[in-house]
């Protein structure tokens, strides 16, 4: 066999566990999804340009309509209820994490008493709307409007982490976890060092999707007062003295909220390039791991 040869033959077994999952796509198939992918597209800009056309004819790009924008006012409220909107999602997705942790931990846990506790909560807090625990905790409680809405918002996307995070811990292969308690680790250091990990990768789009939810529905702290990115955005739509002020305020507040959510896609994109690159993550992607390595500094 040439070296050519050798190498072509490498690179085919190494390539194989990339389609392994699907059959490859023939030439008919091909030319079917190109179709598919140009009508999308054509059918996607035809509705870009309709809803142009709309804001054209109701004149939403007025010079009128855009001029109090330039207002140092109008800008400085708009700052201040962004910084106001990144505040409270900086505290809820801190808080939300730590809870879905401790939940997580709870409903893994051998402890009968421990484990249904955390079912409880869980499974109470992701029924109850985030709308209501909020005006709950703003108006019976009594509590200023930043801590009722991050209250609100950690309860409700720390229980949906914890499923996440349980979900993750456990679709983590048997055969990891029976291995690191057979060398003799404690069910702490099987978690740390073994199953966190290698779910981390996997759960990481979820988790992403999840704070990016938590992030849009700071948008419901305007409902309790709480002075906000949208909350600003109303407040300068109502004083605006032309027709439907809200529409230029939508475009602008929008493009940001949108921006925010690519940025967090973003981070999750750069994490998971990072962790790929991890000495400590390699292992489980590149192939069966040597005795021993299940334990971190092991011998």
């Amino acid at each position: 066999m040439t070296r050519a040869t050798h190498s072509a033959t490498a690179h085919s077994a190494t390539a194989q566990p990339a389609t392994a999952l699907y059959d490859i796509p023939g030439p008919l198939t091909r030319k079917r999804h190109f179709v598919y992918g140009v009508v999308s597209t054509a059918l996607i800009l035809a509705l870009i340009g309709w809803v142009v056309y709309l804001l054209l004819d109701t004149g939403q790009f007025a010079a009128q309509k855009w001029t109090p924008f330039e207002y140092k006012g109008i800008q400085e409220l708009l700052l201040r209820g962004l910084g106001n909107t990144l505040k409270a999602f900086g505290y809820a997705a801190v808080l939300s994490l730590a809870l879905g942790v401790v939940l997580a931990v709870g409903r893994l846990s051998v402890h009968r008493p421990v484990r249904w506790t955390a079912i409880l909560l869980v499974e109470f807090f992701r029924a109850m709307p985030v709308l209501v625990m909020i005006f709950f905790i703003f108006v019976a409680l009594k509590v200023q409007p930043l801590p009722a809405l991050v209250s609100g918002l950690a309860l409700y996307n720390g229980s949906v982490l914890a499923e996440v995070f349980r979900t993750g811990v456990n679709n983590v292969e048997r055969g990891q976890r029976e291995a690191a308690y057979a060398l003799g680790m404690r069910k702490t250091q099987v978690m740390t060092h073994v199953l966190v990990p290698q779910a981390v990768r996997a759960m990481l789009p979820t988790i992403i999707s999840q704070l990016v939810v938590a992030l849009k529905d700071t948008s419901l702290g305007y409902l309790i007062t709480y002075e906000e990115f949208l909350h600003a955005g109303k407040l300068i739509a109502s004083n605006l003295d032309y027709d439907l002020p809200f529409i230029p305020v939508v475009m602008v507040i929008s493009p940001i909220y949108i921006g925010m959510c690519m940025l967090l896609s973003w981070f999750a994109t750069w994490l998971s390039r990072r962790q790929k690159r991890n000495p400590k993550t390699e292992a489980v992607e590149t192939g069966p791991a040597e005795p021993g390595t299940l334990l971190p500094g092991g011998q």
